[in-house]
């Protein structure tokens, strides 16, 4: 249980900072982080990070598919963590 909080903490931070650097590139028209990754950290672990991201940066907003890949991350959390405890 305790690396797995460890764990979230760290995606989690590195999913917020993600989009935050994202948000700047398209500021700035620079080479962007590619949605498969923004996605793939949201799924994996990162959902709360991705959510909060693309709240305060105001990013990746109007993209449905970021609120339900995200969505479907925070479920899987949910379920790993009740996994975990079950165990």
């Amino acid at each position: 249980m305790y690396y797995f909080t460890i764990y979230l903490v760290v995606v989690n931070l590195i999913t917020f900072f993600l989009y935050g650097i994202d948000k700047s590139k398209a500021k700035h028209r620079k080479w962007r982080i590619k949605e498969s990754v923004l996605l793939g950290f949201g799924f994996f672990g990162g959902a709360i990070g991705a959510l909060l991201g693309m709240v305060v940066f105001r990013h990746k907003t109007k993209h449905w598919y970021f609120w339900i890949v995200n969505f479907l991350g925070l479920c899987v959390i949910f379920a790993v963590d009740w996994l975990i405890r079950l165990l």
